[in-house]
């Protein structure tokens, strides 16, 4: 049931019994404001002005996050005030596309209404930010939690709205995207980073990150580090020495598979949520001034879930586990989806049936990581990227790479271009639309196998020490050597990190390349002695997902095999079921989403809740496909350098009208979007600007031609 207007009274139980007998303030256990299980020490709270600093911006405001990074005061030393400003900098950024031709303080921006107008100047919000830590007691998960209060915040409308983090990111890590829509709208928002933040640990060092991005000693840091790896310290000294420099990071490191518990973070940064607005807002108790009744309760407070990438999937999660009616609704952007067996869908684009979908997120990554290279090839993909981003030799790789797996049996074609084309007819064919064909150089230059090598390594819950198939993690010099860790740039990690490597100088190496350890798009594999992206390592993450060798099809045996076993069960344990429980839920993608193809994110697991919910269930929950949007917007910005931006359209406008149209729906009950595809037009050259008729809005009467719909099993799709 929609939490409307009639039920939306701030006035909890104990607080209306006090009115009937005149005003003495009795109260149940039940009704006493208490700190949700599992916060591990103090809350911190601070206010920010509005004006100085702010919730939103970190003080720099619109034109400061267009702009240059700030700079610290003392480099090796930044205080956490100026680690937070960079962190909400670096963060917003990389979520939308940042420069005004991409529409930035145009179309959205800190400086745009909810209604789409330049009405808010620079876009600061004063407030106030509380941040906590969760854990389950063993001091191994240290979950981020942090609500921020607007100042516009009414305690006789109460909202919240979720912004886990996107990707492996810090707290901040959705603040440009729910977080602001969230803050704008007066809501609480209630972030987390759901343990797999920004977290390093130094082996060398044993330096580690503190919860406010300052450095701490792992010897010293008494469980306040958002990391430390648990690895004995025998094995982290014999580590050291074979492999010397080499650093762990929490979502690969942790060997707690926080993607599991991503639902549960959420639901956890609301209790803490409706926990700091009692302790703001609520009724002091008659006996203790220092206790407060709830008033701000689920029954009379609208709750969102949203976020984009792993913060949408994490929002679905929240959803589906949301036993407390916690959540009224869901709007989520690009989710990180995995709707686990899906054996009865089908899925039809146009009049050709999809031939592979619903596959786990780690299997079409390992799967992209063998052929994603040799396809960028293909006359068909031709991103051509800068010679800043692709020198040439990973085009040499990416031949050998050709070559190789040709040699393996693993390709067809007598010559490079055939073994390219082939390469790219494989992805294709397992799940990645034609759409994504020009941006497969681009996600394999920046994306693919660093997210293998930390989700194979978080699936299988390995140490550090493990070296699963040879990699781990270090800084690198030009030519691709291992090199010490440089304490500048690690001081301000906090804020420069997403949480999976390559982030604030730290790469992927591959430990067994010829020759010694070498960054991993140098290594040179020690059987061919020919530079190729390290494939050898690329089949060994690939056989510990689907438990076989993928050149021969034998099944793994010994050490391997008991690797793949942990993997797989790690899989298994974050599928998600689809079930949303009655709640109204909009889904957004790009169909042009190479990171998270469609087939195996939002369209399956679409899918996968229109067969499975209840029919009046499933009746609740819309899906809206938009034309030549990807995953990542930054990327529109960097313009000629990758192409993006005559190729791609911002998905981010898209998630802020969902929003809307959830908050007219959970508000006065107006009626959801159909399910539909958006048809939008990229910009014709790199000197034009973003505009509206390029990102037409979500339409509430879509022509038939576009209405996505199921007819039995079947979800179909316009061309």
């Amino acid at each position: 049931m929609n939490k409307s207007i009639p039920k939306r009274t701030p006035i909890a139980a104990a607080a209306l019994a006090a009115i009937f007998l005149g005003g003495c303030a009795s109260s149940s256990h039940d009704d006493i404001n208490t700190l949700p299980a599992g916060i591990a020490g103090a809350i911190a709270e601070k206010a920010y002005d509005g004006t100085t600093d702010d919730l939103l911006t970190g003080g720099l405001g619109k034109t400061g996050l267009m702009g240059a990074a700030p700079a610290y005061a003392v480099p090796a030393t930044p205080t956490a005030s100026e680690l937070r400003r960079n962190a909400i900098y670096n963060n917003y950024r990389a979520l939308v596309d940042y420069t005004a031709a991409g529409g930035m303080g145009v179309l959205y921006g800190p400086n745009i209404d909810l209604n789409g107008g330049n009405t808010l100047g620079e876009g600061k919000i004063a407030g106030r930010e509380y941040i906590a830590t969760a854990d389950d007691g063993t001091g191994q998960q240290n979950v981020t939690l942090m609500v921020q209060v607007p100042d516009s915040f009414d305690a006789k409308k109460p909202c919240i709205v979720t912004a886990t983090s996107s990707g492996s990111r810090g707290v901040y890590g959705a603040i440009g995207t729910a977080g602001e829509w969230g803050l704008k709208r007066g809501c609480a928002v209630a972030y987390t980073d759901k343990g797999s933040g920004n977290g390093l640990h130094d082996l060398t060092s044993g330096a580690v990150m503190a919860r406010d991005g300052t450095m701490l000693t792992a010897a010293t840091a008494a469980g306040k580090a958002v990391f430390q790896s648990a690895a004995a310290a025998s094995d982290v000294a014999a580590f050291n020495t074979a492999t010397p420099n080499r650093v762990a990071y929490k979502h690969a490191h942790s060997q707690q598979n926080p993607e599991k518990d991503w639902g549960k973070n959420t639901l956890d940064a609301v209790r803490l949520a409706f926990y700091v607005l009692n302790e703001r807002f609520g009724t002091a108790t008659a006996s203790d001034a220092n206790k407060k009744i709830r008033t701000i309760i689920p029954g009379n407070t609208l709750v969102i879930a949203s976020s984009v990438s792993n913060g949408g999937g994490a929002a679905l999660a929240a959803a589906e586990q949301d036993t407390e009616g916690l959540i009224d609704g869901v709007a989520v952007s690009e989710p990180n989806a995995q709707p686990g067996a899906n054996t009865g869908l089908t899925i039809q684009q146009g009049a050709a049936n999809v031939a592979t979908h619903s596959k786990p997120l780690i299997d079409y990554f390992t799967y992209a990581n063998v052929y994603q290279p040799c396809a960028a090839l293909s006359a068909q993909a031709n991103q051509g990227l800068s010679a800043a981003f692709w020198p040439a030799a990973y085009t040499t790789s990416a031949q050998n790479r050709c070559t190789a797996l040709a040699a393996k049996g693993l390709l067809t074609g007598a010559t490079l271009a055939e073994q390219a084309d082939a390469a790219l007819a494989k992805l294709n064919s397992y799940g990645w639309q034609a759409e994504t064909n020009f941006f497969h150089q681009s996600h394999f230059r920046f994306a693919t196998n660093s997210i293998v090598v930390t989700y194979v390594n978080t699936y299988g819950r390995f140490s550090v020490t493990d070296s699963v198939c040879g990699f781990s993690m270090a800084n690198t010099t030009a030519i691709g050597d291992v090199a010490a860790q440089v304490p500048a740039t690690q001081a301000g990690l906090f804020a420069s990190g997403n949480g999976v490597p390559p982030a604030g100088g730290v790469d992927p190496v591959y430990d067994r390349s010829a020759g010694g350890a070498k960054l991993d798009f140098l290594a040179v594999s020690p059987t061919s002695n020919t530079a190729d992206f390290a494939l050898d390592g690329a089949l060994c993450m690939r056989s510990l997902v689907t438990g076989k060798d993928e050149a021969t099809g034998a099944a793994l045996t010994g050490t391997l095999k008991a690797q793949s076993d942990r993997v797989i069960a790690g899989v298994n344990a974050v599928q998600l079921t689809a079930k949303l429980r009655s709640k109204p839920t909009i889904i957004v993608a790009g169909r042009s989403d190479t990171l998270l193809p469609i087939n195996h994110t939002a369209r399956a697991y679409f899918g996968k809740n229109q067969l499975t919910d209840s029919a009046s269930d499933a009746a609740k929950v819309r899906y809206i496909e938009v034309t030549n949007a990807q995953h990542f917007d930054t990327f529109i910005a960097f313009g000629a350098l990758l192409g993006y931006d005559t190729k791609a359209v911002p998905l981010h406008p898209y998630l802020n009208q969902a929003l809307n149209a959830m908050w007219s729906h959970l508000n006065s009950g107006a009626a959801l979007p159909v399910s539909q595809v958006v048809r939008t037009t990229a910009r014709a050259t790199s000197a034009t600007a973003l505009s509206a008729t390029n990102v037409p809005a979500i339409a509430t009467a879509p022509a038939s031609g576009d209405q996505i719909v199921m007819t039995g099993t079947t979800l179909k799709v316009p061309d």
